[in-house]
């Protein structure tokens, strides 16, 4: 009821004056002191003068605690000053607020979290006599949004009124921030407040002695239960429910409502708030949808299953008839859906199958403009491209898209179809955007994965090649080689009566050279790991049919018969050149071993002048044994000990340990010769490189220095550890006199210009190579 009217009703009626009064007062009184935010009213120092119950409650002081007391006393120093310069500022603006968060201290010394209102209060006069608002503690709220960011649940509190008089009632009810309504026993309404037409869109005037009609079909059986349980329980908290604007829009409210009563408890009315808390819960849903995905992605190994959970989650989230993810192949220059979801699933096998121009439709002009696009109605839009929908037969009314961005381009559109409820607004835009960036990483990263797995078959590919035409020559060479060592030794055999120098020197190199290609199509053989005996099983089944033919054809050539031994050499020689070698793993004592090995290669390198020396560093029994095939141990101290004196210039000295290490067995070969580059460092055992230039390739004797390596030991040596499970480790230095590869040693130490003594070799560089076993 209005001031004038009141007025108006009192001058009539005198009597009627002071009980229209009571009514009215005792209504709001009732309202204040139901409600479950604290009200408070200060003096300009802040003195607490007025407040009511739930007030009290939030700071957990009784009244006689509060009042007249000042606001410090209730909060730290810090918070102190904040709140005196937030009253300063309304002071001097004259401008009230409601945003103010305070940390107040209970009496229990419990921290709490409060949001304040304030207003001045002005008096008849016009004077500024202090200060009013509202008191909620959102300490739960505060907490869940700093810890969570994901939702806010907060609870509507029930107002309580204080015993001021009406004008002062309908002042708070007049800044409340959120929409407020009493209504009249029949549900009519009495007033509303000013938040209240804000976000619903009525006005008082409209709808006073009216109903509201704010209850959509689907809540109004709902609605009638609920008045039905308000008037049972008298006060009903935080129901979510779902109440319509002016303009026909559906919001989220959490709505908290109270009886109210006359002076003689005689059912007055209610009171409702209705908070609006659409923003709230989208955003909630928001976050929630963003961390589910975020938090799902690892589960799915597949980018297609990624995808597809991702878009199902945006089809229920901004509730749309459908929604994909759409590509571009920028080699064919078109579009292709590589994740749909529709309601429909035919629509949804056909869309899959869709490809269409790079430079078309809405998804084509977001690509290129890698802007957002929202169509509210696809026939108006000269943007989209109609035969999408005749290829997938479904008709698109409405549409949203947004571009799938890497960190320097885009790669595709995430789009979305029909809207269920209203029309796609800006905050769908947000939503879909974050979304879109949180697509872009798993397709990125399958492209890359892709093109990786392409890479490496392709390199796979052709080191299969590779082998297979290096296991085909060395097979190749093979058998030519035989010959020409059989026939050089016979030879050989032929010239040793000729005492010819020279050609016995052009044989021995003829030797030399045929022995090394032997020597690496072993060693090829060793590092392929493939060995055709082909050539094998057909000489043997060949020698074994033709014996008697063979010797008939030796007693007609010679007259004489030939002896079993000639055949069996034969046999031997195609087994030795041929034959199947399996190398058998067995338990080899490392120290014997190895010291029986350099007695047996003594007599390659006994040319050389150096000091080749021989240690065992524990006892004989300490040293654990071995377990590999002694075939495989013997090239690796051969090779080992080979390379060692091929790069220490005579005069120079090799140490050869074995010893028991912290993790096993270990063989250490250690030489103070040239040593080798750290370039040359990181190649040596990855292929068959040499350490020398190409121009600096000699092919001497075995074991002499510069000797001209095939650069095949190391790297068979690295694929036995690998194979064998056992580890090698080579630390070098080059020598600081001769730095560079083209740099070259004169071979003798004596010959060295930059070594007066042996000791100025040895520390100019070496290498060192460790072989450890597994104990």
């Amino acid at each position: 009821m209005k001031k004038e009217q009141i007025a108006a009703k009192v001058k009539d009626h005198p009597l009627e004056k002071e009980e229209d009064l009571k009514i009215e007062k005792d209504r709001y009184r009732v309202f204040i002191e139901d409600v479950a935010d604290g009200f408070y009213e200060t003096d300009l120092r802040g003195n607490f003068k007025f407040f009511n119950n739930a007030f009290c409650r939030i700071y957990g002081y009784s009244r006689n605690e509060f009042r007249d007391h000042n606001f410090r006393e209730f909060m730290d120093e810090k918070n102190a000053r904040t709140a005196f310069e937030s009253f300063n500022n309304i002071y001097r603006t004259g401008k009230g607020t409601t945003d103010i968060i305070w940390e107040i201290i209970r009496k229990d010394g419990v921290i709490r979290m409060v949001e304040i209102s304030a207003n001045l209060i002005i008096d008849n006069n016009g004077e500024k006599i202090g200060f009013r608002g509202i008191a909620r503690d959102i300490t739960e709220k505060f907490l869940f949004q700093k810890a969570l960011k994901e939702s806010e649940q907060l609870a509507l509190c029930q107002y309580q009124a204080s015993r001021n008089a009406e004008t002062r009632y309908r002042a708070l009810l007049d800044f409340l921030p959120d929409p407020v309504i009493v209504f009249n026993m029949d549900s009519t309404v009495s007033y509303l407040n000013p938040a209240f037409m804000k976000v619903f869109g009525w006005t008082l005037e409209e709808l006073e002695g009216r109903y509201v009609p704010f209850v959509p079909d689907f809540l109004k059986e709902q609605t009638r239960q609920g008045i039905r349980h308000v008037l049972a329980e008298k006060v009903v908290h935080g129901v979510e429910t779902k109440r319509l604007t002016k303009d026909g829009r559906i919001l989220d409210i959490l709505l908290d409502i109270a009886i109210i009563y006359e002076e003689d408890n005689k059912l007055a009315g209610q009171v409702g708030i209705f908070r609006d808390i659409t923003a709230e819960k989208r955003i909630s849903r928001i976050n929630q949808a963003l961390f589910r995905i975020t938090k799902a992605l690892h589960r799915f190994r597949g980018l297609d299953e990624r995808l597809e959970f991702i878009i199902k989650d945006v089809q229920e989230l901004i509730a749309v008839e459908g929604a994909s993810i759409i590509l571009a192949d920028e080699e064919k220059k078109e579009f292709f859906f590589r994740a749909a979801t529709y309601e429909n699933t035919k629509t949804e096998e056909n869309i899959k199958e869709i490809r269409f121009p790079i430079d078309k439709g809405v998804a084509g002009y977001v690509y290129r403009t890698g802007q957002p696009l929202l169509v509210s109605d696809t026939s108006q839009c000269p943007h989209y491209f109609h035969q999408v929908d005749e290829r997938s037969g479904y008709k698109t009314r409405n549409l949203l898209d947004v571009p799938i961005r890497t960190q320097d381009r885009t790669i595709g559109v995430l789009c979305t179809v029909d809207k269920k409820e209203g029309e796609f607004d800006q905050t769908d835009v947000e939503l879909l955007n974050m979304i879109a960036g949180t697509v872009a990483l798993p397709i990125e990263n399958a492209r890359i994965n892709q093109k990786l797995k392409q890479s490496y078959e392709e390199v796979r590919s052709l080191n299969r090649a590779k082998e297979r035409v290096i296991h085909h020559l060395s097979h190749e060479l093979k058998t030519p080689v035989s010959i020409l060592d059989a026939s050089l030794r016979l030879l050989r055999k032929k010239a040793s009566g000729l005492n010819d120098n020279r050609l016995n020197r052009i044989l021995s190199r003829a030797q030399r050279s045929v022995d090394r290609i032997l020597e690496m199509q072993y060693e090829i053989e060793d590092i392929l790991k493939e060995k055709d005996y082909e050539a094998y099983h057909m000489l043997s089944t060949l020698l074994n049919a033709c014996t008697d033919e063979l010797e008939t054809l030796f007693e007609l050539e010679t007259g004489n018969s030939i002896s079993q031994s000639i055949v069996e050499s034969v046999r031997d020689r195609v087994e030795e050149i041929f034959g199947q070698r399996n190398s058998v793993s067995q338990e080899i004592r490392l120290d014997e071993f190895v010291e029986k090995n350099i007695e047996t290669l003594g007599p390659r390198f006994a040319h050389r002048k150096c000091n080749l020396q021989f240690e065992i560093r524990n006892s004989k029994f300490e040293i654990p044994c071995v377990r590999i095939p002694s075939d495989v141990l013997a090239k690796i101290t051969e090779g080992l000990i080979r390379n060692a004196l091929e790069n220490t210039p005579d005069g120079g000295r090799i140490e050869v340990t074995v010893r028991k290490g912290e993790r096993g067995p270990e063989f250490e070969v250690r030489d103070f010769g040239v040593g080798i580059t750290k370039e040359n460092q990181r190649l040596i055992f990855e292929s068959n490189f040499t350490t020398r230039e190409t121009m600096q390739y000699s092919s001497r004797n075995a074991y002499d220095f510069n000797a001209g390596g095939k650069g095949f030991d190391l790297l068979r040596m690295k694929i036995f550890s690998e194979r064998y499970s056992f580890k090698i480790q080579m630390n070098s230095e080059r020598c600081g006199f001769i730095p560079r590869d083209e740099d070259i040693c004169p071979g003798k130490i004596e010959l060295c210009d930059h070594c007066q003594t042996a000791e100025d070799c040895f520390c100019s560089g070496g290498t060192t190579v460790i072989v450890q076993f597994p104990p």
